[in-house]
């Protein structure tokens, strides 16, 4: 099976050995995504629906370089910090998924750099093929 790197213009190097995103049979698999800016710096400190936005910016731009968008995303990995900040995650969230949401799950973990407070990795389906109401 072939795949494909997805990289952005522009971006910095990763603090470790992964790639954005990579593409394969029309899957997207977007790596953890957390609030850096392109020299893995946090940005916006403090303000987790502000890295929210900037985290699902990222990912939007990986799968829209993949040939896709963030509708088809079908599955989403987030990672919060403090179950306080739970709420503000949601509404951005629900900006950038107003339709039909991706399953996803949430757990409250340590991340690389301790003013993260959220990383989210993401899968798209941007393969084509028919689609199906359960």
């Amino acid at each position: 099976m072939p795949k494909t790197i997805i990289t952005l213009p522009g971006s910095g190097n990763p603090i470790a050995p992964f790639v954005p995103g990579t593409l394969a049979d029309g899957i997207v698999y977007v790596s953890g995504t957390l609030p850096f800016d392109k020299d893995n710096n946090v940005v916006h400190v403090g303000d987790a629906a502000a890295q929210t936005r900037h985290v699902l910016e990222s990912i939007k731009s990986v799968i829209e370089t993949a040939g896709g968008t963030l509708d088809d995303v079908t599955f989403n990995s987030i990672f919060i910090t403090d179950w306080s900040n739970y709420a503000a995650v949601n509404q951005v969230y629900a900006d950038y998924f107003p339709g039909e949401k991706p399953a996803r799950f949430c757990i409250q973990c340590g991340l690389v750099k301790p003013d993260a407070l959220i990383e989210i990795s993401s899968v798209a389906h941007i393969g084509g093929g028919d689609r199906h109401a359960y």
